[in-house]
């Protein structure tokens, strides 16, 4: 056993220091008790989901810690990602702490000062980023305003809609003390010997007989995941569930009775936790199981799609909304009163149709990343259709897993009541998906609360058919289906229906651009601005451009010379040589350019230097096409090859 483990040390260890334990003198009692503990961190997150790691000796820290926590520390704006906001002649950021969160210990497994030592430990303070003094800019921010409006104007709303009241488990709106956002976020991943190298029919194959989904795990997986879950309950993140996802493919025993050739994916569920707490959260676990697992020699991935041809990873991202009651109560505001009778309340309802209305410009913070749009395609179990299912019944909840947006609810708990998010990836800025949510839901919300609309009213507009009028909603899209969207509808029927779904990053984040009125709830008060989301929109195009340019291309022109002859003069037949010839004429197609015409990664290439990233994203369309089709060609050509 690990020292790091023994219960004994484990217990020695300082995880986290509760927000309620922020005082100056009570944070240098507690680090001066624990002498593992040799630094200190100022975290902020960029508008890119970049999280910064500002070490200062923990010494150093407590001889002034009064003066840190009134000014942080210093960086500039080429440290983090926060375009048009700190420019180059304007680039002072403070990183100032945040007493309203826990605060983590960040423990380096791998150094102690000798045997038999405590492990190295980083006290990470979440931070906000605060740009010329006074102007609170990145992720953390947003999520706090957006938190606070939707608090204050959810409260205000049932006060002027007392119609409300009838839907809800007390008598007036006085009875609130607060309004409580709770989220929880369930994070694959995952987890390979370092070197392997992925077979794609393997792993498809093992894939569609379920050989992985919920199965025992074994070797230095089963030890890493349980080594894991011990140490983020040490956290104190009351994990509920650790298991084996539906990707893999069975490990190897060598002679030396050691496992290797592992690839896996695997789940981490935990309890959830109010919404910046949520996103703080999420980013300390990834961090844990990162460092778990490579202590017992494995790599973890936490792209969303890893391997083209096989599951990516989600990090579906659950929301709910309850009340406070005066008297200490805790009640759920999306839970219907008849649960025999609806599935939702009033605000349960607008809640949800807020997302789904306005899918468009809350997508753009879900899925930034090449990787992101590549594990959104049909057949893999991940979202594409904006659409929602509530169960077929009142007594039967939704079990469908190919919706975006799933309703959670438990008729005898009423406090499970939340949607599923399902887009999300392991690597979504948490912080600006939950922002962009809530203030979809509060716009939901309050269309419906000023209209006095009911809950079967609601069901009703939400279960509207293609071009019918609805209240609120769109009438020519369907929002809700309780069949699977991937194999009663063609992709055309998909289209139609709940909308075209973005293919690249350009498509995605344009919309931030075309759906003006949708743009409306994110500036709601202030909590994204103009200037905000163009910082937001340069940041993901640059990344975007940069990954094509310098990745995907040269990845996509080593999948065109990994396609090499393979037929001698003696051992072929007609059939391959043709197989061959089409080949060639795709990786020209691809690879070589002509006297006169450039191939099409050129093209690319060329649109991108120049900017032009509409044509950028038509060409990145075509290529990926050709790249899969070239793939599946010779795959099939080499197979028949002696």
């Amino acid at each position: 056993m690990n020292t790091y483990l023994d219960t004994k040390v484990l217990d020695k260890m300082l995880f986290k220091i509760p927000k309620e334990e922020h005082e100056p003198d009570r944070v240098k009692e507690i680090l001066k008790k624990h002498e593992e503990i040799r630094f200190v961190s100022f975290v902020g997150v960029d508008l890119g989901g970049h999280d910064t790691d500002a070490k200062i000796p923990v010494k150093l820290f407590l001889e002034d810690l009064e003066k840190f926590y009134e000014s942080g520390v210093q960086t500039d704006g080429s440290s983090v990602v926060l375009p048009k906001i700190a420019a180059l002649n304007n680039a002072r950021v403070d990183i100032i702490p945040d007493r309203s969160v826990d605060w983590f210990v960040d423990y380096n497994f791998m150094y102690r000062i000798k045997e038999g030592d405590l492990p190295i430990g980083t006290l990470r303070i979440p931070s906000m980023l605060v740009h010329n003094d006074t102007n609170e800019v990145g992720s953390r921010v947003i999520l706090k305003k957006a938190a606070d409006v939707f608090k204050r104007d959810l409260t205000e709303l049932i006060a002027e809609n007392p119609y409300i009241l009838k839907y809800l488990p007390f008598d007036s709106a006085d009875d609130i003390e607060e309004i409580i956002l709770t989220s929880a976020t369930e994070l694959e991943f995952w987890v390979k010997t370092p070197e392997e190298k992925a077979d794609r029919e393997q792993l498809y194959t093992s894939q569609e007989l379920k050989e992985q989904y919920w199965q025992r795990t074994r070797g230095p997986v089963r030890t890493a995941m349980e080594e894991t879950l011990i140490i983020l309950d040490y956290y104190g993140f009351n994990v509920e569930m650790g298991h084996k996802e539906v990707g893999g493919i069975k490990a190897k025993l060598s002679s030396s009775g050691e496992y290797d050739h592992i690839m896996e994916q695997l789940e981490i569920d935990w309890k959830y936790s109010e919404e910046v707490q949520t996103a703080d959260n999420d980013l300390q676990i990834r961090y844990i199981v990162k460092d778990i697992f490579k202590l017992h020699g494995l790599e973890v991935s936490f792209m969303a799609k890893p391997m083209d041809s096989v599951a990516g990873s989600g990090k579906h991202t659950h929301m709910g909304v309850a009340a406070r009651l005066k008297d200490g109560s805790v009640v759920s505001l999306f839970a219907p009163k008849d649960k025999e009778k609806d599935f939702l309340n009033p605000i349960g309802y607008g809640a949800l149709m807020g997302i789904l209305k306005n899918y468009e410009v809350i997508n753009p913070f879900v899925t930034g990343t090449n990787d992101a749009i590549n594990r959104l395609k049909p057949g893999f179990e991940a979202p594409v259709c904006v659409v929602t299912s509530l169960g077929q019944s009142v007594d039967n909840p939704s079990r469908n897993r190919t919706v975006l947006l799933g309703l959670v609810r438990d008729i005898n708990n009423p406090l499970s009541t939340r949607f599923e998010l399902r887009s999300p990836n392991p690597k979504s800025n948490t912080y600006l998906v939950l922002a962009s949510g809530i203030m979809a839901m509060l716009d939901g919300i309050s269309q419906v609360l000023s209209a006095g609309k009911t809950p079967a009213e609601l069901e009703k507009c939400l279960s509207k058919e293609y071009g019918e009028e609805a209240f609120y909603l769109e009438k020519d899209r369907v929002y809700r289906s309780e069949l699977n969207v991937f194999d009663h509808y063609s992709q055309e029927e998909r289209n139609r229906l709940f909308g075209k779904a973005p293919e690249t990053i350009w498509e995605n984040i344009i919309r931030l651009d075309k759906e003006e009125d949708k743009i409306d709830i994110l500036l709601r008060d202030g909590v994204f601005d103009k200037l905000t989301i163009d910082s937001y929109k340069e940041a993901i195009l640059a990344r975007w451009a940069m990954e094509l340019h310098n990745r995907v291309i040269p990845d996509d022109m080593a999948e065109v010379r990994k396609c090499v002859k393979l037929h001698d003069t003696d051992l072929f037949t007609s059939f391959d040589q043709q197989r061959w010839d089409d080949i060639m004429s795709r990786r020209r197609l691809l690879g070589v350019d002509s006297e006169r015409e450039n191939c099409l990664l050129t093209k690319l290439k060329k649109a991108l230097d120049k900017e032009d990233y509409s044509t950028a994203s038509d060409l990145q369309i075509v290529i990926q096409k050709e790249i899969r089709e070239l793939r599946e060609l010779y795959d099939t050509y080499r197979r028949n090859i002696l």
